[in-house]
């Protein structure tokens, strides 16, 4: 049953008439990624991994992040790179005193790869260099731009964003206790930049309209940003670009201009770094954009606004998904109802009409609603996206679907677990021509603390909805059959610093789907448990006489155990069973939720100071 929202019922209700849904007719999945009940979900060295997109060609793209920092044993000057347990993850700083440390890697993945199957690889844009190839004391092999991939599409083109690589200039400034050794500023020319990467391996930087502040004779480098969200099988590609800058910004860096502590350049760059509450202060105009790439260059096409405004307010419309047709999804600044004092940030769509001109369309909001967002569009004109309400007094998102070729067009929201509309936040992701959705919901009904998530899958043509944890086979959630056929949590063997061989209980719990394709082949995020190291005060890792780390030990004597993020894909079981073992806790150590398992915030992180924070068939 699916309904038009109205009114979410109290959990009281919730619990009395509505009953989990089976999964009678979904299918059975299983982890393809998984060796020795390990998820093989990030390239070398790095210690996150996300799955953002998978093709027909079953060629995916991911991302990876958090640089593992290595330690070096004191005794013996020997680096030791962690491998069994949580390691420590490189900090970067946002500082023109320092170098810049880039955190962010692109990899590749292939079902039918010839090194094997599935396997993370890393992929060089703009020079990135291999995380597990970084040296210290060879400064070409440091690596300072964050690259993402979002999106691939069936010819092997692919599409994300990059940041500009380091620059430097001599250090003028006064010395103090902090910086008697300081010898450069460091600076970089744009903060994120749109590209697209052939098949062939061609990079093809997307640059913004807006990227030079000029002051009388004085031209300032700004950069601009502009995001390549994804591509279709026409190599049109949609995401979005800034167009102009705001008065606000404009005036730090007129006062840039005229200022004589900092260069130019290392001035204007601390505005466009984030404060320590996550603010940036160089802000822009920024639009959704279409580029038309023929294989060697690109033709640029601004969307429409949702909104018409002469005056300097900053506005905002992003395209993040399209079809084959070329409609986009995505959202814009609107007033509703072109009612002025109802400005509202809305899922959109826009159309191509006969005289190749687009039309914006609002995904029409009631005054409950306080934003929402559209992420994809299939080939059906199936819109999905997702809205923000308070559900049972709390802002919760909720997944919507709406058919873009009804004649009025009206968002649905699909019941999720229940007979009835539940207050579980929940975020689509993707949806096929199949018309069957990806995403993340929550799990548990907790009010002051965060909530479990899983992935799902919703057919909306049988209107079935089901956590995908649900469908997997026992193995593909660390279970193995004793001797007796029954199923028990694996046990994974460790030996720490002492000496001794220690074990935990092996769990993956999938987390975040992200891509599905037509084959029903799905990439995303998978928690899996991992053990937690000792370290001192000083935050070094404590090494035991053996030269390997000690672990961290709960009262039993077991290891600390804590989630991790990793990518993940699965398909579709040809012979296997959903697996109908209880799930529990199986550590007793620590809440779910940790932080990195998002892998979209970078998409949708824009620079504007009250915003904190695909491929077509």
């Amino acid at each position: 049953m699916k309904l038009k929202f109205e009114k979410a019922l109290s959990l009281v209700a919730v619990g009395v008439i509505g009953a989990l849904q089976t999964a009678y007719a979904a299918p059975v999945y299983e982890i393809q990624n998984i060796e020795d009940y390990d998820l093989n979900g990030t390239i070398e060295a790095t210690r996150n991994g996300y799955g953002m997109f998978v093709n027909q060609d079953e060629k995916m793209v991911g991302i990876s992040k958090g640089k593992k920092k290595l330690e070096v044993n004191d005794e013996d000057g020997g680096v030791i790179d962690i491998e069994d347990g949580i390691p420590p993850e490189e900090l970067v700083s946002y500082s023109i005193n320092k170098p810049i440390l880039a955190n962010n890697f692109t990899f590749i993945a292939d079902g039918n790869g010839a090194d094997g199957s599935w396997l993370p690889t890393f992929e060089s844009v703009f020079g990135t260099t291999p995380p597990k190839d970084t040296d210290e004391d060879v400064p070409e092999t440091i690596n300072s731009i964050n690259a993402y991939y979002y999106g691939i599409n069936n010819g092997g083109n692919k599409v994300g964003a990059y940041t500009a690589p380091e620059q430097k200039t001599e250090f003028t400034g006064e010395r103090n206790s902090t910086n008697q050794d300081q010898e450069y500023w460091y600076y970089r020319e744009f903060e994120e930049r749109g590209f697209i990467k052939t098949a062939a391996g061609a990079e093809l930087p997307l640059v913004p309209p807006y990227t030079v502040y000029t002051k009388d004779d004085t031209n300032v480098t700004v950069g601009g940003v502009s995001v390549a969200a994804a591509i279709n099988d026409n190599n049109l590609v949609t995401g979005y670009a800034t167009t102009d800058i705001a008065s606000s910004s404009a005036s730090r860096i007129d006062s840039c201009i005229t200022a004589t502590t900092y260069p130019l350049d290392v001035c204007v760059q601390i505005d466009q770094y984030p404060d320590t509450n996550g603010y940036k202060r160089i802000l822009y105009q920024t639009r959704a954009f279409l580029w038309q790439f023929d294989g060697t260059d690109v033709t640029p096409t601004e969307l429409p606004l949702g909104l018409t405004s002469t005056s300097d307010t900053v506005f905002t419309a992003q395209g993040l998904g399209l079809n084959s047709q070329g409609t986009v999804a995505g959202r814009s600044h609107v007033y509703r109802n072109n009612d002025k004092d109802k400005l509202a940030f809305d899922a959109a769509y826009w159309t191509k009409a006969d005289d190749g001109s687009y039309q914006y369309n609002w995904v029409k909001m009631s005054n409950d609603q306080l934003s929402s967002i559209a992420y994809d569009i299939n080939d059906n004109g199936i819109l999905v996206g997702s809205y923000r309400q308070y559900l049972e007094g709390y802002p919760r998102d909720k997944f919507f679907y709406l058919d873009t070729n009804a004649e009025n067009p009206e968002y649905v929201t699909p019941n999720d677990f229940y007979e009835t509309i539940s207050d579980l936040g929940s975020r689509p992701r993707d949806i096929n021509n199949k018309n069957q959705v990806v995403g993340y919901i929550e799990t548990t009904h907790e009010k002051e603390k965060p909530r479990v998530k899983s992935g799902f899958l919703f057919d909306k043509t049988t209107d079935e909805f089901n956590d995908l944890n649900d469908l997997l086979v026992c193995e593909s959630k660390g279970y193995e059959q004793d001797s007796s056929g029954n199923w028990m949590r694996h046990r994974v063997k460790v030996t720490d610093g002492t000496g001794e061989e220690l074990t935990y209980s092996s769990e993956i719990r999938i987390v975040e789907a992200n891509s599905i394709n037509e084959e029903g082949t799905i990439v995303g995020t998978a928690f899996i448990r991992k053990p937690s190291y000792q370290f001192d005060t000083d935050g070094k890792l404590i090494i035991g006489e053996n030269g390997l780390p000690l672990f961290e030990l709960n009262a039993n004597g077991e290891p600390v155990t804590s989630y991790i993020p990793r990518m993940v894909v699965l398909k579709p079981s040809t012979s296997g069973a959903a697996c109908t073992v209880k799930d529990d806790d199986n550590s007793g150590n620590e809440d779910y939720v940790r932080k990195g398992a998002a892998s979209f915030a970078w998409l949708f992180a824009l620079p504007l100071i009250w915003f904190r924070r695909r491929f077509s068939r």
